[in-house]
């Protein structure tokens, strides 16, 4: 359905308008899955997908900038960055795999699942935040075993995901996750170096929509951007504000948030929730950042030298 069609129908009722989203699919043994299907669909994902298909004929030039603003955001980017990523990366990950401690069977069966690209993904992910995964997944492998695990490799995935969950170290010792703007998870590791090429114009090109984005916000003075406080004057509380401000600008674009709310509605995918799990600690840092300024900006003004104007 398209915005129009759905924009008709919801404002014909003279009591009330509701609309029924249909997320259910049928019997898998009559009418198997499609290349489109999307799986963990929900109602508010379908509305989303439909407020998104506009159905209206679009200028030449509408259409290109469109077509533009599609291919540069930070969501294509991401999702070619990741792709490049698996492939650069899926011969390392599959001799971890072979000398992890599984039996010869069980890594093939590993490497053959459709869960193996989400469990390199966790894997890259673990080494983003610091974690050396080349001692940790033979770990993992040992500690229990997989009798009756139905996929071996979503197993691994779980295990491998709440290990790292945070970054190696503790306290002040724990080391800064490798993430591009904020989120993704940057590929390090050997990779090949036409494939690290690509890589890092990918991670380049990303970074440079996320400040144009953070640049554009502040100069029109979106919403979004006025609930995270007033930007420091201190060059280094400014800079650490922008960084976490970038964060937000960066998932807002990666999900397609257009609204006020900083973060838009909860996350559904999966790979939003575990980008909605950094946002969150961006923009309270964002906000801490600018509240702590506050104080000294309101001592310094009512200390400021009162100018009387005489009498005549």
């Amino acid at each position: 359905m398209t915005r129009e069609t759905f924009y008709v129908a919801m404002t014909r009722g003279r009591e009330e308008n509701i609309a029924y989203v249909a997320v259910d699919k049928p019997d898998p043994a009559h009418d198997g899955p499609h290349p489109g299907d999307n799986t963990g669909a929900t109602a508010r994902s379908v509305l989303f997908g439909v407020l998104q298909h506009v159905g209206a004929d679009l200028s030449a030039h509408e259409t290109s900038t469109v077509e533009q603003d599609a291919w540069a955001s930070i969501a294509q980017l991401a999702a070619e960055y990741e792709t490049l990523a698996a492939a650069a990366q899926h011969d390392r990950w599959a001799a971890l795999i072979r000398s992890s401690g599984l039996s010869v069977d069980d890594a093939d069966d590993v490497i053959a699942s459709p869960a193996f690209g989400a469990l390199t993904a966790e894997l890259r992910r673990a080494e983003a935040n610091q974690h050396d995964v080349e001692t940790l997944l033979p770990r993992l492998v040992r500690a229990r075993g997989f009798g009756d695990a139905d996929d071996i490799a979503a197993v691994l995935q779980y295990r491998v995901a709440k290990a790292t969950a945070r970054p190696s170290g503790s306290g002040r010792s724990r080391n800064a996750p490798r993430l591009i703007a904020g989120l993704i998870p940057e590929a390090t590791g050997t990779v090949p170096s036409e494939m690290r090429q690509a890589l890092t114009e990918r991670r380049d090109l990303i970074g440079t929509r996320a400040d144009a984005l953070l640049d554009i916000a502040l100069t029109e003075k979106h919403g979004w951007i006025t609930k995270l406080g007033v930007q420091p004057k201190q060059a280094r509380a400014a800079q650490a504000w922008r960084n976490a401000a970038r964060t937000i600008a960066a998932y807002r674009d990666r999900y397609g948030v257009t609204g006020p709310a900083p973060l838009g509605v909860p996350a559904e995918t999966e790979t939003q929730k575990l980008d909605a799990a950094r946002a969150p600690t961006a923009l309270d840092r964002a906000q801490n950042l600018a509240q702590a300024e506050q104080p000294d900006q309101e001592h310094a003004r009512r200390n400021a030298p009162q100018h009387v104007r005489p009498s005549l």
